[in-house]
């Protein structure tokens, strides 16, 4: 779907904020992105992108409904993987695991396919099948010595169930192999191995060196110049979706392994 030029750059300009403040302060990216919603509702980008940031602050069924939105308009299995991490966030990890199954799986790309591993071994250990959960997680890419961007996570999802399941000795050594494969610190593979090796850290700097540093910050010239608000409150009548799911859950982050 087209849009004309003004409205396009206005939707585009609150979608870049989204993907800009999503990790960072997930609230305000959710904020930009139901404005982008108003405005093009119709555009599949745009329901993907509120669907994230729907995800990214825990709201489930909202993020699922958007989901479930763009897969309509588009056709594509790309966000399989996460439609099925929100029914775990929404309390239901055995449709998560029913849609493991599916045909849709097969469809996706490698880094999917790892994707859905590890909803699916969420899953499990949301059912408290921790032994099947560890099962799900063994294949050729955890494996492999091969170090993909899914690498990390797939090592550490590994290493965290083992030593749920009390298998600590193989714990650390995988919390090794992730934090070996975590060039970007995607992980917290480095804490946990110290908390296994009984390693605490304590902070050098005192409550009022830590203040007068952030004091010192503030008052320095030059200081990050403010986003110019781009929220833009033209009023269209394209209609948003209703929500498929009525209920939200909570979930322990994203991907949830």
């Amino acid at each position: 779907m087209s849009l004309p030029k003004t409205l396009a750059e206005d939707v585009a300009r609150n979608l870049v904020m989204v993907a800009r403040l999503i990790d960072e302060d997930p609230e305000e990216a959710y904020a930009y992105a139901r404005i982008a919603l108003r405005l093009a509702s119709r555009v599949a980008a745009v329901r993907e992108a509120a669907g994230f940031a729907a995800y990214a602050t825990q709201k489930y069924a909202e993020a699922l409904a958007e989901f479930r939105a763009s897969r309509r308009m588009t056709g594509s299995v790309d966000l399989w993987p996460v439609m099925a991490d929100c029914e775990r966030g929404l309390g239901r990890p055995e449709r998560a695991m029913a849609m493991a199954g599916e045909p849709e799986v097969q469809k996706l790309d490698k880094a999917g396919q790892v994707e859905m591993r590890l909803v699916a071994a969420g899953a499990r250990r949301d059912m408290g099948q921790i032994d099947a959960a560890i099962v799900t997680l063994q294949s050729p890419e955890l494996a492999s010595n091969s170090v993909q961007s899914w690498t990390p996570r797939l090592r550490y999802a590994y290493a965290d169930a083992l030593l749920e399941a009390g298998r600590e000795d193989e714990a650390r050594e995988w919390f090794g192999k992730a934090l070996e494969a975590d060039k970007d610190g995607s992980t917290d593979a480095s804490d946990r191995l110290a908390a296994l090796d009984g390693v605490e850290f304590v902070d050098v700097l005192g409550d009022d060196e830590s203040a007068e540093a952030d004091a010192a910050d503030a008052a320095a010239p030059g200081g990050p110049d403010r986003e110019d608000d781009v929220r833009d409150d033209a009023d269209l009548d394209d209609g948003v979706d209703e929500d498929e799911d009525e209920q939200d859950g909570s979930s322990d982050g994203s991907v949830k392994a």
